[in-house]
């Protein structure tokens, strides 16, 4: 830090806004409050806030992920930075009604406890403006269909680490196919030993790699959804 501290209430809106983009990048999570509530004061609508401060903040983040400069404690770091932001702009956002990308179920399959990849899934997926309800770990077919017969999420996103666990993921797509549910859902799947091809062989809508192609992946995918609805 250099002697000239940076002062966030003097600076402009947009010096602000690139500000936070910045204390994003390097995970400053109190520095982050702050500004939040600054803006707020400033009159910014919560909307506002999430979208061209925390989303497009985290979207420069997740940029350099995908590309190999950022790695996983880092991203952590600014995406807890950013959860900090989130939960001063939930309640406000709620109230606004404010549109949302969409909702998004996740949870790591049964006899499988790695939960890093799924949480940072999770958080970035909450950073680009999706609902997230996390399941958690070890979770049997029943817990993931119960939940997404009560959430009505856009996508279910389901993430394993071990060999021995990767076909469980069939077994929930297959159960949901039973009760002629499939396609009324996006399914994504991802871990560090799956690879596309297993993904379309269980029948996943995709495989995702990281964090920031399950971000970019489930844009495409609901606006793809949205474009043929449309059509229909």
């Amino acid at each position: 830090m250099s002697d000239e501290e940076i002062i966030l209430s003097e600076l402009s809106d947009d010096e602000l806004v690139q500000q936070m983009h910045d204390d994003l990048y390097d995970g400053l999570k109190e520095e982050i409050e702050e500004g939040t509530n600054i803006l707020l004061e400033r009159g910014w609508t919560p909307y506002d806030v999430l979208t061209q401060a925390l989303v497009e903040g985290m979207r420069i983040v997740g940029e350099d992920f995908r590309d190999g400069i950022l790695f996983v404690p880092e991203v952590l770091m600014s995406a807890n930075a950013m959860k900090a932001g989130m939960f001063i702009l939930r309640p406000l956002l709620a109230e606004t009604g404010a549109p949302k990308l969409g909702k998004m179920v996740i949870g790591t399959v049964k006899g499988d406890i790695h939960d890093i990849g799924k949480n940072l899934v999770g958080m970035m997926m909450e950073g680009a403006g999706f609902d997230v309800i996390d399941l958690g770990i070890n979770n049997p077919v029943e817990k993931y269909i119960e939940a997404i017969e009560r959430e009505q999420p856009d996508i279910l996103g389901m993430s394993a680490l071990l060999t021995t666990t990767m076909p469980y993921m069939k077994v929930v797509i297959d159960t949901m196919k039973e009760k002629g549910i499939r396609d009324d859902f996006i399914v994504l799947v991802g871990g560090a030993p799956l690879n596309e091809e297993f993904g379309k062989a269980v029948g996943a809508d995709a495989y995702c790699r990281d964090a920031a192609v399950a971000v970019e992946t489930a844009k495409e995918l609901i606006k793809r959804r949205h474009n043929s609805l449309a059509g229909a």
